[in-house]
């Protein structure tokens, strides 16, 4: 058997212990071989808008911004794509709700 990543998984199976343990998240697992494995979960996060609030319009165009962002166009390379996602993620999405209204921050 290949020695070859092994630090690398031992270190990460150190972190999602301390983000377990110490932080107290929800491990979702692996998700590496799952279909439809996809790097905005959509079920997740339009349940967690919902909590906070946010209409079901609101959401679709999160979740439109966010996605788009996370595409990659023939011109954008992974790392700009992961950027643009955590600024969005960091310091909130801007969307109209209606025609004529003022954006909202989500």
């Amino acid at each position: 058997m290949s020695t070859v990543g092994q630090r690398e998984l031992v270190t990460q199976q150190r972190v999602v212990a301390f983000f377990k343990d110490a932080l107290d998240y929800d491990y979702l697992g692996h998700w590496k071989d799952r279909p439809d494995n996809n790097n905005i979960e959509d079920a997740l996060l339009t349940d967690w808008l919902k909590r906070q609030g946010c209409n079901d319009k609101v959401i679709g165009k999160v979740l439109f911004v966010l996605c788009k962002a996370a595409a990659l166009a023939s011109s954008k390379t992974l790392y700009e794509a992961n950027r643009e996602v955590y600024g969005l993620l960091r310091y909130s999405v801007k969307v109209r709700p209606d025609v004529g209204e003022q954006n909202i921050t989500v």
